[in-house]
Protein backbone atom coordinates (compact mmCIF):
# COMPACT_ATOMS: atom_id res chain seq x y z
CA UNK A 1 0.00 0.00 0.00
CA UNK A 2 2.74 2.54 0.72
CA UNK A 3 4.40 1.70 -2.63
CA UNK A 4 1.20 2.47 -4.56
CA UNK A 5 0.79 5.81 -2.79
CA UNK A 6 4.43 6.63 -3.45
CA UNK A 7 4.17 5.86 -7.16
CA UNK A 8 0.91 7.77 -7.56
CA UNK A 9 2.48 10.77 -5.85
CA UNK A 10 5.54 10.57 -8.14
CA UNK A 11 3.38 10.37 -11.28
CA UNK A 12 1.24 13.33 -10.18
CA UNK A 13 4.38 15.31 -9.45
CA UNK A 14 5.80 14.61 -12.92
CA UNK A 15 2.51 15.55 -14.62
CA UNK A 16 2.28 18.81 -12.68
CA UNK A 17 5.84 19.68 -13.70
CA UNK A 18 5.00 19.10 -17.36
CA UNK A 19 1.88 21.26 -17.06
CA UNK A 20 3.84 24.11 -15.49
CA UNK A 21 6.52 23.98 -18.24
CA UNK A 22 6.61 26.12 -21.33
CA UNK A 23 5.31 23.67 -24.01
CA UNK A 24 6.33 26.03 -26.81
CA UNK A 25 10.00 25.62 -25.91
CA UNK A 26 11.29 22.16 -26.94
CA UNK A 27 14.57 22.65 -25.05
CA UNK A 28 12.67 23.29 -21.83
CA UNK A 29 10.56 20.17 -22.35
CA UNK A 30 13.65 18.00 -22.95
CA UNK A 31 15.41 19.30 -19.84
CA UNK A 32 12.24 18.84 -17.79
CA UNK A 33 11.79 15.26 -19.02
CA UNK A 34 15.42 14.46 -18.10
CA UNK A 35 15.07 15.94 -14.62
CA UNK A 36 11.74 14.15 -14.05
CA UNK A 37 13.16 10.78 -15.09
CA UNK A 38 16.14 11.13 -12.78
CA UNK A 39 13.84 12.17 -9.97
CA UNK A 40 11.57 9.15 -10.65
CA UNK A 41 14.38 6.58 -10.63
CA UNK A 42 16.01 8.13 -7.58
CA UNK A 43 12.74 7.76 -5.69
CA UNK A 44 12.26 4.13 -6.80
CA UNK A 45 15.70 3.02 -5.58
CA UNK A 46 14.20 2.13 -2.25
CA UNK A 47 11.31 3.20 -0.09
CA UNK A 48 13.53 3.34 2.96
CA UNK A 49 15.65 6.09 1.42
CA UNK A 50 12.66 8.38 0.91
CA UNK A 51 10.29 7.39 3.71
CA UNK A 52 12.79 6.79 6.49
CA UNK A 53 15.06 9.74 5.73
CA UNK A 54 16.47 11.30 8.93
CA UNK A 55 15.42 14.81 9.86
CA UNK A 56 18.10 17.39 9.10
CA UNK A 57 18.75 20.07 11.63
CA UNK A 58 19.25 23.25 9.61
CA UNK A 59 18.84 25.61 12.55
CA UNK A 60 22.10 26.99 13.85
CA UNK A 61 22.84 26.49 17.51
CA UNK A 62 22.32 29.60 19.55
CA UNK A 63 25.56 31.20 20.67
CA UNK A 64 25.66 33.03 23.92
CA UNK A 65 27.56 36.29 23.82
CA UNK A 66 30.26 36.77 26.37
CA UNK A 67 29.30 39.25 29.04
CA UNK A 68 31.13 42.53 28.58
CA UNK A 69 32.15 44.07 31.92
CA UNK A 70 30.47 47.42 32.40
CA UNK A 71 32.36 50.31 33.92
CA UNK A 72 29.19 51.33 35.82
CA UNK A 73 28.99 48.13 37.86
CA UNK A 74 30.97 49.51 40.77
CA UNK A 75 28.58 52.47 41.24
CA UNK A 76 26.50 51.98 44.38
CA UNK A 77 22.78 52.80 43.87
CA UNK A 78 22.79 54.69 47.19
CA UNK A 79 25.36 57.20 45.90
CA UNK A 80 24.14 60.74 45.30
CA UNK A 81 24.20 62.23 41.82
CA UNK A 82 27.05 64.53 40.94
CA UNK A 83 25.04 67.75 41.20
CA UNK A 84 23.69 66.81 44.67
CA UNK A 85 26.89 65.35 46.14
CA UNK A 86 27.99 68.70 47.63
CA UNK A 87 24.55 69.58 49.07
CA UNK A 88 24.43 68.77 52.83
CA UNK A 89 20.63 68.86 52.91
CA UNK A 90 20.44 65.86 50.54
CA UNK A 91 21.49 63.52 53.35
CA UNK A 92 18.57 64.46 55.64
CA UNK A 93 15.63 64.12 53.24
CA UNK A 94 13.06 61.35 53.39
CA UNK A 95 13.36 58.09 51.46
CA UNK A 96 11.09 59.07 48.57
CA UNK A 97 13.07 62.22 47.78
CA UNK A 98 16.35 60.45 48.36
CA UNK A 99 15.52 57.95 45.62
CA UNK A 100 15.26 60.85 43.19
CA UNK A 101 18.60 62.27 44.33
CA UNK A 102 20.56 59.00 44.24
CA UNK A 103 21.49 56.65 41.42
CA UNK A 104 18.62 54.30 42.17
CA UNK A 105 16.36 56.03 39.62
CA UNK A 106 19.12 57.69 37.57
CA UNK A 107 19.41 57.21 33.83
CA UNK A 108 22.51 56.05 31.96
CA UNK A 109 23.84 59.53 31.16
CA UNK A 110 23.76 60.56 34.84
CA UNK A 111 25.65 57.44 35.85
CA UNK A 112 28.19 58.06 33.10
CA UNK A 113 28.67 61.63 34.29
CA UNK A 114 29.41 60.39 37.81
CA UNK A 115 31.89 57.86 36.40
CA UNK A 116 33.67 60.61 34.48
CA UNK A 117 34.00 62.61 37.68
CA UNK A 118 35.51 59.62 39.47
CA UNK A 119 38.12 59.16 36.74
CA UNK A 120 38.87 62.89 36.70
CA UNK A 121 39.45 62.85 40.47
CA UNK A 122 42.18 60.21 39.99
CA UNK A 123 44.32 62.16 37.51
CA UNK A 124 43.59 65.88 37.95
CA UNK A 125 46.40 68.19 39.00
CA UNK A 126 44.36 70.08 41.63
CA UNK A 127 40.75 70.45 42.77
CA UNK A 128 39.97 73.21 40.26
CA UNK A 129 41.56 71.46 37.29
CA UNK A 130 38.98 71.02 34.50
CA UNK A 131 40.91 71.70 31.30
CA UNK A 132 44.24 69.89 31.53
CA UNK A 133 45.33 67.10 29.22
CA UNK A 134 44.96 64.52 32.00
CA UNK A 135 41.30 65.49 32.57
CA UNK A 136 40.53 65.33 28.86
CA UNK A 137 42.08 61.86 28.63
CA UNK A 138 39.95 60.70 31.58
CA UNK A 139 36.73 61.99 29.96
CA UNK A 140 37.59 60.36 26.64
CA UNK A 141 38.39 57.07 28.41
CA UNK A 142 34.96 56.97 30.07
CA UNK A 143 33.25 57.68 26.74
CA UNK A 144 35.31 55.07 24.85
CA UNK A 145 34.42 52.37 27.36
CA UNK A 146 30.77 53.36 27.10
CA UNK A 147 30.97 53.00 23.30
CA UNK A 148 32.63 49.59 23.65
CA UNK A 149 29.86 48.34 25.93
CA UNK A 150 27.20 49.60 23.51
CA UNK A 151 28.89 48.05 20.46
CA UNK A 152 29.17 44.69 22.21
CA UNK A 153 25.36 44.59 22.38
CA UNK A 154 24.78 46.26 18.98
CA UNK A 155 27.75 45.36 16.72
CA UNK A 156 26.09 46.75 13.56
CA UNK A 157 25.80 50.30 14.88
CA UNK A 158 28.20 51.99 12.46
CA UNK A 159 27.62 55.54 13.71
CA UNK A 160 28.66 54.82 17.30
CA UNK A 161 31.61 52.79 16.03
CA UNK A 162 32.76 55.82 14.05
CA UNK A 163 32.41 58.07 17.11
CA UNK A 164 34.38 55.55 19.19
CA UNK A 165 37.25 55.45 16.66
CA UNK A 166 37.33 59.26 16.56
CA UNK A 167 37.50 59.38 20.38
CA UNK A 168 40.33 56.81 20.37
CA UNK A 169 42.32 58.92 17.89
CA UNK A 170 41.84 62.05 19.96
CA UNK A 171 42.95 60.27 23.14
CA UNK A 172 45.98 58.83 21.33
CA UNK A 173 47.08 62.31 20.25
CA UNK A 174 46.67 63.71 23.75
CA UNK A 175 48.62 60.82 25.28
CA UNK A 176 51.38 61.38 22.73
CA UNK A 177 51.65 65.05 23.71
CA UNK A 178 51.51 64.19 27.42
CA UNK A 179 54.26 61.57 27.01
CA UNK A 180 56.51 64.10 25.28
CA UNK A 181 55.93 66.99 27.73
CA UNK A 182 55.07 65.45 31.16
CA UNK A 183 56.26 61.87 31.31
CA UNK A 184 55.51 61.43 35.03
CA UNK A 185 51.89 62.47 34.50
CA UNK A 186 51.72 60.19 31.47
CA UNK A 187 52.73 57.16 33.55
CA UNK A 188 50.28 58.11 36.30
CA UNK A 189 47.38 58.50 33.85
CA UNK A 190 48.07 55.14 32.20
CA UNK A 191 48.33 53.42 35.58
CA UNK A 192 45.24 55.01 37.17
CA UNK A 193 42.96 54.63 34.14
CA UNK A 194 44.20 51.20 33.09
CA UNK A 195 45.36 52.32 29.63
CA UNK A 196 47.84 50.21 27.68
CA UNK A 197 49.84 52.60 25.52
CA UNK A 198 51.28 51.15 22.31
CA UNK A 199 53.94 53.04 20.43
CA UNK A 200 52.92 54.18 16.94
CA UNK A 201 54.86 52.73 13.97
CA UNK A 202 57.69 54.69 12.44
CA UNK A 203 55.75 55.17 9.22
CA UNK A 204 52.38 54.12 7.85
CA UNK A 205 52.36 52.22 4.59
CA UNK A 206 50.08 49.67 3.02
CA UNK A 207 51.88 46.32 2.78
CA UNK A 208 51.59 44.76 -0.70
CA UNK A 209 53.41 41.90 -2.39
CA UNK A 210 55.12 44.32 -4.74
CA UNK A 211 56.37 46.41 -1.83
CA UNK A 212 57.60 43.31 0.04
CA UNK A 213 59.48 42.08 -3.06
CA UNK A 214 61.02 45.52 -3.57
CA UNK A 215 62.06 45.71 0.09
CA UNK A 216 63.66 42.22 -0.04
CA UNK A 217 65.56 43.18 -3.21
CA UNK A 218 66.80 46.44 -1.67
CA UNK A 219 67.99 44.58 1.46
CA UNK A 220 69.84 42.07 -0.72
CA UNK A 221 71.52 44.84 -2.71
CA UNK A 222 72.47 46.63 0.51
CA UNK A 223 74.08 43.48 1.92
CA UNK A 224 76.06 42.90 -1.29
CA UNK A 225 77.31 46.49 -1.26
CA UNK A 226 78.37 46.13 2.38
CA UNK A 227 80.33 42.97 1.51
CA UNK A 228 82.13 44.71 -1.35
CA UNK A 229 82.99 47.67 0.87
CA UNK A 230 84.31 45.31 3.55
CA UNK A 231 86.53 43.53 1.00
CA UNK A 232 87.88 46.88 -0.25
CA UNK A 233 88.69 47.96 3.31
CA UNK A 234 90.53 44.68 3.94
CA UNK A 235 92.58 45.13 0.75
CA UNK A 236 93.38 48.71 1.69
CA UNK A 237 94.51 47.69 5.17
CA UNK A 238 96.68 44.91 3.72
CA UNK A 239 98.29 47.35 1.28
CA UNK A 240 98.98 49.86 4.06
CA UNK A 241 100.48 47.16 6.29
CA UNK A 242 102.67 45.96 3.41
CA UNK A 243 103.88 49.50 2.73
CA UNK A 244 104.86 50.03 6.37
CA UNK A 245 107.08 46.94 6.53
CA UNK A 246 110.84 47.85 6.96
CA UNK A 247 113.03 47.14 3.91
CA UNK A 248 115.95 44.72 4.35
CA UNK A 249 119.48 46.18 4.68
CA UNK A 250 122.13 45.27 2.13
CA UNK A 251 125.39 43.83 3.65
Amino acid sequence: MPEERLRSWISSEIISRFLRADLYSPLACVSLAWRSSTFFFSCLRGDEILLNQPVRQYARPSRKKQEFPSQLQDLNPSMLKHEYASVPLAQSVDDVVKKLLTLELANHSEKLRLKEEQLIAKVRRDEDDRNSTEVKVAILTARIRNFQEHLHKHPKDKANKRWMLMAIDRRKKKLKVLRRTRYDSFEKVCQELGITYTFPPEYYRRVTRRWLAKKAFCNKVFQEVQKQKAEQREKQRAAEAKGKEPHGTVA
